[in-house]
């Protein structure tokens, strides 16, 4: 399970979970592509290629979609006698589009944990125990996760026991209210942490109509209530968790067919639920929105500005551009770092990114500053910053630079069986396939420096922008 900040600091702080879609901040060696050409399947045993040399994710997969439109992938990690197993369900908050009910997709990590009549949670519990594996769950604003890391022996029994609660789950109305309770404690948890009233500030005041507006754990209004929406959590689970809005990711020493075998025997049976409704457009932002806050305890001041930014896509070159000149801006290297943090001593951390959602969200900066009294002159210095870019942009050489930083530290992210399901879980979530990793890094080869300009002017504008301060209370 996951406090606040996780649910929320995916790029400033802790990069998605374990591992965001696109750090800019670790170097890595290459990864070989040399690996034996990918295949998916469909029930009809049609074929087709996913990988070339040169992807960026190198490593074989098959795909199959059973009839009730369960997605599954294996990925051949080579980890010998090791396997992750990711439940992938492409609902976050995002999807919390009911007035008063926002927050129950997090709940739903938590409720996922209760129980079936064939497994009770103690029993459940057990079995992960007799076989030796980790097993637990994050949210975030586009997916809830459900991971197991185990050997490659435990497979059968993973299938059969995550097949079991996905279709199976079972509560009572008491269970339901004892969940509910500790969400609002967690949240109340969270809440003794300046950066979650920061952030609840931040994307409240960003956005008026798009659901996220409201952080996954929820607004506290919604929480304080939900023990009351018992029936209303039947229909949230009857709505997302069906299998066409899941997908299972099966990483490392894997047989195909065996799983293909498994996964039939356990899910195909499994019906698909009823439409589900659609999330609300966001509108053009067109002017500037701030709010100033306080803390009532010792922190020292912080600053947050939120710009908004487009949704993932794997043909829009802003995206990668907008990664560029976030390494340009906020890597440690960068002119900006060195004269706030390093030179004039102003600042103790600072950090941005442009994080992947499905539909458009905000790039973020995130500074914690020293001394009240100089609040402006940060806030000054990072528009002076984009200003400048958007002025003189980037000289091949750096870009290039940079690139091959971006691509290396992907590559470090996929190290282990866990961590590359984990960062394939990221991209299944926000279209649905995976082959969309290669095909968004494929995007960077376009980068040109005029787009790095071109994008520092269109999106950082002072209208597209929201700026929230927050000062310890005198």
């Amino acid at each position: 399970m996951r406090n606040i900040l996780l649910h929320r600091l995916r790029g400033t702080a802790l990069v998605i979970a374990a591992a965001l879609l696109f750090p800019l901040v670790s170097h890595a060696a290459d990864v070989p592509v040399d690996a034996a050409p990918v295949h998916a399947k469909d029930e009809k045993d049609k074929e087709k290629s996913m990988r070339k040399s040169g992807d960026a994710f190198p490593f074989p997969v098959d795909e199959k979609i059973l009839g009730n439109g369960l997605r599954a992938y294996v990925v051949h990690f080579d980890s010998p006698g090791l396997v992750a197993y990711y439940s992938v369900v492409r609902t976050g908050s995002r999807n919390e589009v009911e007035p008063g009910k926002s927050g129950f997709a997090h709940f739903f990590e938590h409720m996922m944990f209760r129980g079936t009549d064939k497994l009770s949670q103690d029993a459940y519990n057990d079995v992960i125990k007799s076989i030796g594996a980790d097993s637990n769950a994050y949210t975030s604003e586009d997916l809830t996760v459900y991971h197991i890391l185990a050997g490659k022996a435990a497979l059968p029994k993973i299938v059969e026991i995550e097949s079991d609660r996905f279709q199976n789950l079972k509560y009572a109305e008491p269970d339901f209210e004892k969940e509910a309770r500790a969400v609002l404690g967690e949240y109340n948890k969270g809440a003794s942490n300046p950066m979650q009233k920061m952030y609840e500030a931040l994307y409240d005041s960003a956005f008026t109509t798009h659901t996220y507006k409201h952080t996954t754990i929820g607004f506290l209004r919604d929480i304080e209530i939900m023990p009351k929406q018992f029936a209303y959590s039947r229909q949230f689970f009857d709505r997302y968790y069906r299998p066409d809005n899941v997908t299972l990711l099966v990483v490392g020493d894997v047989d195909t067919e065996a799983t293909w075998k498994l996964i039939e025997q356990n899910y195909g049976t499994w019906s698909s639920g009823s439409p589900r409704p659609a999330v609300p457009v966001e509108p053009a932002q067109t002017k500037e929105k701030r709010a100033v806050l306080g803390w009532n305890g010792p922190t020292l001041p912080l600053l947050m500005m939120g710009f908004h930014a487009p949704g993932f896509s794997t043909s829009n070159v802003d995206l990668p551009a907008l990664d560029v000149l976030a390494e340009l801006m906020f890597a440690e290297r960068a002119p900006l770092y060195k004269k706030l943090v390093i030179t004039e001593q102003k600042v103790e951390s600072l950090s941005g990114s442009n994080d992947a959602h499905v539909d458009p969200n905000l790039f973020t900066v995130l500074a914690r500053i020293k001394k009240p009294g100089d609040l402006p002159a940060v806030e000054q210095a990072i528009s002076a910053e984009f200003e400048r870019i958007a002025r003189e942009g980037v000289d091949a050489q750096t870009l290039a630079q940079v690139l091959s930083h971006v691509k290396y530290g992907f590559a470090g992210q996929l190290a282990t069986a866990d961590k590359t399901a984990n960062v394939a879980a990221q991209f299944v979530a926000l279209t649905g396939h995976l082959d969309s990793i290669n095909a968004y890094f494929a995007l960077y080869d376009k980068v040109t420096p005029a787009d790095v300009r071109r994008v520092a002017r269109k999106y950082f504008q002072p209208a597209n922008r929201t700026v929230v301060g927050l000062k310890a209370d005198k």
